[in-house]
């Protein structure tokens, strides 16, 4: 049986930045075996970095180029030695507390990277 989360206002929601960026380089994370190193430009001319527990069903190179879905609003947080600065979104399978899969949710057409999700 599905199981959701309690109800929230949608006031808490709308706190939520959800944004389209393109993955322009994405690697194994270099201490962390589920991880992989993202680098994102989410049309700030800076960019960012996202630390993804994806390496089981994603290989770099099937990410980069990918319009991503992410929640750019996250604060920084250290994770393995290396800065995440936002979460992509993906759709998981669990069976209890493990996943079997994991599905990156993606843009079904290019849309300019920054685009706000709403």
């Amino acid at each position: 049986m599905t199981e959701f989360l309690p109800q929230i206002a949608y006031d808490d929601f709308a706190k939520l930045d959800l944004r389209v960026a393109t993955v322009t380089k994405a690697e194994l994370h270099p201490d962390a075996d589920r991880l992989l190193k993202l680098q994102i430009d989410d049309g700030t001319p800076e960019g960012r970095q996202i630390c993804a527990g994806m390496k089981a069903w994603y290989a770099p190179e099937d990410l980069e180029g990918s319009q991503v879905i992410i929640v750019a609003n996250l604060e920084p947080r250290k994770i393995r030695g290396e800065i995440s600065e936002g979460m992509v979104i993906a759709a998981t399978k669990r069976n209890g507390e493990n996943a079997e899969d994991v599905a990156v949710l993606r843009c079904d057409r290019e849309m300019p990277p920054g685009s706000k999700v709403s």
